[in-house]
């Protein structure tokens, strides 16, 4: 697959669909499905739960078919910090450096943000996911959240990135 043939974009309300569809197919990969109602809900108003808080949702489109997409969302401006969020690739992309692209994008952006510190949570059955956010200089904190807003109980590992490196340790 060449790099032409996607293209990273901004979100639209009416990408909806297309985005729970391409989350739904990688929770299906680890025997999870969608829940709307709870964990989910953010995807039923793309640019209310992003755009409209300060932060971005961009997408990778080929062919007209939702393929990758990321998020940004500040979460203490005073203190410069910031998360990411929904970060997924359709499985026939990995591996080829889209998901290097969406990462990019979401570090640049939380730079240009202003943003020193980024924390985040990820589902401890993605372990592949893991060893990435390794490669972007993101330390497992050691700190595992129990989460009960899905169908069934799952547990996710707390991620930051800092400027100052010193002030976390890897686990």
């Amino acid at each position: 697959m060449k790099p032409s043939e996607c293209r990273l974009r901004p979100v639209t309300n009416d990408d909806a669909d297309l985005v729970i569809q391409l989350i739904d197919n990688v929770y299906r990969e680890y025997g999870e499905t969608m829940h709307l109602e709870q964990a989910d809900r953010d995807l039923q108003n793309l640019q209310g739960a992003y755009m409209e808080r300060g932060g971005s949702f961009v997408v990778l489109e080929q062919d007209h078919e939702i393929v990758g997409c990321h998020a940004t969302l500040p979460v203490d401006p005073a203190a410069k910090l910031g998360t990411l969020r929904r970060l997924y690739l359709a499985p026939k992309l990995r591996g080829q450096g889209w998901g290097d692209v969406l990462m990019n994008w979401a570090l640049d952006w939380a730079l240009q943000a202003g943003w020193d510190r980024i924390e985040f949570w990820s589902d401890t059955r993605f372990t592949r996911a893991h060893q990435f956010f390794r490669r972007f200089q993101f330390v497992k904190t050691g700190v595992i959240r129990e989460m009960q807003d899905s169908y069934e109980p799952y547990s996710e590992y707390q991620y930051v990135w800092s400027r100052s490196y010193d002030e976390t340790q890897p686990q």
